[in-house]
């Protein structure tokens, strides 16, 4: 975690005492926020746990590899769809993917097994240290958003499947641009909504590629590297990164 502990220093020089906040357990701090930060916004993987979709998967098709092939497929046909200017929404790219990855695993999908794993994806639970690392840091003012390219429908669901109604200032989906991350046009939504300059959001991914493209758009950048994966070789790192949200207030502090 040098580039996480090396940004944040940096951070710290350019910051000045800013809120106290009460937060659980180990989380509780006095924290210092940079003086340019006014809002964080999180990719909805940073706050979703996605291991319910895949373990559900892998259970109904046990030792294919569906989960792996399907999640994989998924990302690539935005950046197809990007590329190639043919746009539908992240929950058709979704079911494509899944459509594909049994295709290309030779295993029987069902109108109704497709239905019921499409539908996982509506019922997300929140990662365990969502609550405890957000609530102080909405509490000090510091405006909360979600981007993600996660269509509408899909945010509400989850949002409310995983009880944090009200935590957010903003959800926003890229679906607003008929695009998808990494293109400039999809982080952009995120100061058009804000109406604040883009150095002024911390943008917190969960996946390396959007660090990057989070950091090539302008946004200060936390990667949230829950999967300890090496970064991206792209020229560019993260402000910072750490492996739970507990790094990321530690990040601000």
């Amino acid at each position: 975690m040098d580039e996480g502990s090396n940004s944040g220093a940096r951070l710290v020089r350019m910051t000045r005492r800013g809120f106290i906040a009460g937060a659980a357990g180990s989380l509780a701090a006095v924290a210092r926020l940079s003086v340019s930060i006014k809002a964080i916004a999180f990719d909805a993987f940073a706050v979703f746990d996605p291991r319910s979709v895949f373990a559900f998967a892998d259970a109904m098709y046990p030792a294919s590899g569906l989960s792996d092939e399907w999640r994989m497929r998924q990302f690539e046909y935005t950046w197809l769809r990007v590329a190639a200017r043919q746009y539908v929404d992240f929950w058709h790219v979704t079911e494509d993917a899944l459509v594909f990855a049994a295709n290309k695993l030779k295993l029987e999908l069902s109108p109704d097994s497709r239905a019921t794993l499409m539908n996982e994806y509506l019922r997300l639970s929140a990662w365990p240290d969502v609550g405890p690392a957000l609530e102080p840091i909405r509490r000090s003012g510091v405006r909360l958003t979600i981007l993600s390219n996660f269509t509408p429908r899909m945010l509400a669901a989850n949002i409310a499947s995983a009880g944090l109604h009200g935590m957010f200032e903003q959800v926003l989906s890229t679906d607003q641009v008929k695009s998808y991350k990494p293109d400039p046009l999809a982080y952009k939504i995120g100061v058009d909504a804000l109406k604040i300059r883009r150095e002024e959001v911390l943008f917190v991914a969960f996946a390396g590629w959007d660090a990057v493209g989070a950091k090539l758009f302008g946004y200060p950048t936390f990667w949230l590297n829950r999967q300890r994966l090496p970064r991206e070789e792209m020229g560019v790192s993260s402000d910072g990164s750490g492996e739970t949200l507990g790094d990321l207030v530690k990040f601000l502090t």
